[in-house]
């Protein structure tokens, strides 16, 4: 130990002196790093920001979440439907601003959590469908129009408003009833052509407006006489004259007005539809599941 401790003093100071101290810099640099240029790249205005990749991670749990806010968004909008006053309240104008808002908010919120990539191809498309909300430019609109421009709006209203989609044709149904005894019925019957996945053309094609009909034992005893005379003269009119009122006004509409819209939602229980102006048609159907979905369990996926 002792002669270990002589030749350690033996040694010289020089070689006893700490080597000069390298920075973190000169590591990095003669480890071959270099130091990025400011306002390069991701990097701008002198602050580099952080770039994060955020993944998306498709499972079980995932897609249960997004159809359970999808069935909440559903009920949602329906609720919304009920506190507006329903159908009646949509084609008498009774509806609040405070009203159409919300529905039109529960609409954009259920279209984002559409489950149907292809609306106008898909099996979902044809069926019956009753309307719950109806823009100003839509076939049910023109045919609400229609009866409520010829009748007295304190002594009638309207019953329903129903389309059939069937071959490439939709049929759209107003029914009117007057002093809950008279009804009447207007068919508008239009061509679908497909413009995309999404989007359609509509051509009206015919207008028919059905002879009224009514229960006798219904009406009024005042009316009774008045509706007795109507009939009476209707008996005297030459036939062809007597025969179209019998048998219903054909109004042809072929090149009168045509128009695009596309789904914006499809389910196997709801449609939605804008116009080309962006208002909404909303409908519900009328019937279960078409057969040919019912065998695909598979036809409707997520737009990732």
């Amino acid at each position: 130990m002792a002669a270990a401790l002589g030749n350690l003093r033996a040694v010289s100071p020089s070689l006893l002196v700490s080597p000069p101290s390298v920075t973190y810099g000169e590591n990095r640099r003669a480890a071959g790093f270099r130091p990025r240029p400011w306002g390069g790249g991701a990097c701008s205005s002198g602050a580099c920001r952080a770039m994060v990749q955020q993944e998306t991670f498709q499972g079980p749990a995932a897609t249960y979440a997004r159809e359970m806010e999808r069935l909440s968004a559903k009920e949602s909008l329906l609720l919304a439907f009920k506190d507006a006053g329903g159908f009646q309240s949509l084609v008498s104008g009774k509806n609040t601003e405070m009203q159409k808002i919300d529905v039109n908010e529960r609409i954009v919120g259920l279209e984002r959590l559409n489950p149907t990539l292809r609306p106008t191809t898909s099996p979902f498309l044809e069926g019956r469908w009753s309307f719950e909300w109806i823009a100003a430019g839509s076939p049910g609109s023109f045919a609400a129009r229609y009866l409520f421009e010829r009748s007295p709006t304190n002594l009638a209203y309207l019953m329903g408003l129903h389309m059939l989609i069937k071959d490439g044709y939709s049929k759209v149904t107003a029914n009117l009833k007057f002093l809950d005894t008279i009804e009447s019925k207007f068919l508008l019957t239009t061509k679908l052509s497909l413009e995309g996945p999404m989007r359609m053309k509509e051509e009206y094609v015919e207008g028919f407006l059905e002879t009224p009909t009514f229960s006798e034992a219904a009406v009024p005893e005042q009316l009774k006489g008045a509706l007795g005379q109507a009939a009476g003269t209707l008996q005297q009119l030459p036939a062809p004259i007597r025969d179209a009122f019998t048998n219903g006004l054909r109004l042809p509409l072929s090149g009168t007005f045509q128009r695009l819209f596309m789904i914006s939602y499809l389910d196997e229980e709801i449609m939605i539809i804008r116009d080309s102006a962006g208002a909404p048609d909303v409908l519900t159907r009328l019937e279960g599941i078409p057969a040919s979905v019912a065998a695909d369990p598979m036809i409707s996926e997520y737009e990732s």
